[in-house]
């Protein structure tokens, strides 16, 4: 009877100790109590967070929104000193201007150099006309210098104008040959006066750009993080300025491979939020990610060693939260939630 007064707190701490093991091994719904659920708690709420960056260096001269303001996408959200901008795009364009100019230019010296050569070339037909005439009269005279009906200086005479006309002629035909060289000058420069407007065009767009530049503007809808920047800072190309949260938000959940056979995509499920009190959500399974979360790290995963210790991996899964949702815009990105699917597909009970 004693010893067995004795053994009675022994039992009792080992019923309580099982008793406990239990408990936990049903709140965390390990087994036997696994059931026909899937629950994890590596589960966070995502989203887009990128940091606004300046292109061109300048100082600051605006900013017209505050921290965690929402914004809608063209929103200006800070303004940098836009004076040399606007002065190297009021520069470009009138070099612009200027090549423009020329290259109409260029094409009246086209026009006049195309009727310079027409001109030449009229002259030089009436050259070789000209030629042909002292050429038929100096036959004729040659012929009655030989009959003695003229004396030989009214003959040479007539030969020195034939000469006279074919030089005429020569000349002729060599002004058509600097015109023709002209007109093609001409034409050449057309195409080097066309690259330049091209190269000034060019200019105008990047000045243009770089005017744009100097306003930052909000790229797309949603809320801002922290400002880092204020009136009167300079900041250079790159420089971190503010983030912009966007207003599309999703849940990544680091599912165990163990139960991994009971997801498929479209799938509905269910998750609580940490944050709002655990408050429930609905969303539907999109995609599982094609590796395990270990294949991604920076440091190779091998396990070509001597000693092994089988550990359960996790493969993310992206769900998708369903829209109309009391709270939703409560949801922000990096919030902690407990994912819970049902083995048959179906929604998982609240």
């Amino acid at each position: 009877m004693h010893i067995l007064k004795h053994h009675i707190p022994t039992f009792l701490i080992v019923l309580i100790g099982l008793l406990g093991v239990v408990v936990v091994l049903y709140a965390w719904h390990l087994p036997p109590f696994a059931g026909d659920e899937i629950r994890t708690e590596n589960a966070y709420v995502r989203g887009n967070v990128a940091t606004l960056s300046p292109q061109i260096a300048g100082y600051v001269t605006e900013v017209p929104v505050s921290d965690f303001q929402t914004v809608a996408t063209g929103d200006v959200l800070v303004r940098l000193d836009d004076r040399t901008a606007r002065q190297t795009l009021a520069r470009a364009e009138a070099e612009l201007a200027s090549a423009r100019a020329a290259l109409k230019a260029n094409d009246q010296d086209i026009n006049s150099a195309r009727a310079t050569l027409d001109s030449r070339k009229a002259a030089a037909e009436a050259a070789r006309a000209a030629v042909d005439t002292a050429r038929a009269e100096w036959n004729r005279q040659d012929r009655l210098r030989e009959k003695g009906v003229i004396s030989a200086a009214d003959a040479e005479d007539s030969q020195l104008k034939l000469r006279q006309a074919e030089a005429a002629l020569t000349e002729a035909l060599s002004d058509v040959d600097v015109a023709r060289e002209d007109l093609g000058t001409a034409k050449v420069r057309t195409d080097t006066l066309s690259a330049s407007v091209t190269a000034e065009l060019a200019a105008v767009e990047l000045a243009k750009i770089d005017l744009e530049h100097t306003a930052i503007r909000a790229p797309e809808n949603g809320r801002l993080g922290q400002i880092n920047v204020r009136v009167g800072q300079y900041v250079t190309a790159g420089s971190a300025l503010m983030s912009l949260v966007s207003d599309r938000i999703w849940v990544i959940a680091n599912v165990k491979e163990t139960d991994l056979s009971g997801l498929h995509p479209g799938q509905a499920v269910r998750f609580d939020v940490d944050a709002l009190g655990h408050r429930p959500f609905a969303g539907t399974v999109s995609m599982l990610s094609p590796a395990t979360a270990s294949e991604f790290s920076v440091l190779g995963n091998s396990t070509a060693t001597g000693n092994f210790t089988k550990i359960a991996q996790r493969l993310p899964v992206r769900i998708e939260i369903d829209p109309g949702q009391t709270g939703e815009d409560r949801l922000a990105p990096g919030m902690s939630v407990v994912v819970h699917a049902r083995r048959d597909g179906n929604p998982a009970r609240p």
